[in-house]
């Protein structure tokens, strides 16, 4: 039971970090782009830009569908937790709240502004900007596959 109680509290602290600092950090970076800062190297530019849609602007001013998108995608990985908490390993519990702290970063700003504040821009190939909520996003979406396809436990 102890066990159980710790997981809860570990996805609960993880999830609730991720958010905020998702959420600091894009508010930092995009004040200081709004005030005339500039950065770019040969890797990476800050280029800010509002996004009414999501990857790749699919669904393009889609706003109800994307909450609601979020909503349940944030419900599955409680579900999935709560389901599993006996089983799941702390690693699983850590990038699935990375994930899912990440959709609710983006869904916060969809749900609070309308839009998601995008501002990295690679420089060496053509590809969209994305924010911080998107990286968490993919790291945990490619953490947990890892986890997955090399059979440790969820």
């Amino acid at each position: 039971m102890h066990q159980k109680i710790s997981k809860y509290f570990y996805f609960t602290i993880c999830f609730a970090f991720f958010v905020f600092a998702t959420l600091y950090l894009s508010d930092l970076i995009v004040s200081q782009l709004l005030y005339g800062f500039s950065y770019t190297n040969g890797f990476v530019s800050l280029n800010y830009v509002e996004n009414t849609g999501a990857a790749f602007s699919i669904l393009k001013d889609s706003r109800e569908i994307l909450i609601i998108a979020s909503v349940v995608a944030i419900c599955c990985i409680i579900a999935y937790i709560i389901r599993h908490i006996s089983t799941i390993s702390f690693k699983a519990i850590f990038f699935l709240a990375m994930l899912g702290a990440g959709i609710g970063g983006n869904l916060h700003e969809r749900i609070a502004l309308g839009f998601v504040r995008d501002y990295f821009q690679l420089n060496f190939m053509d590809f969209p900007v994305f924010n911080i909520a998107d990286v968490l996003i993919n790291i945990g979406v490619v953490a947990i596959i890892i986890m997955i396809l090399l059979k440790k436990k969820l």
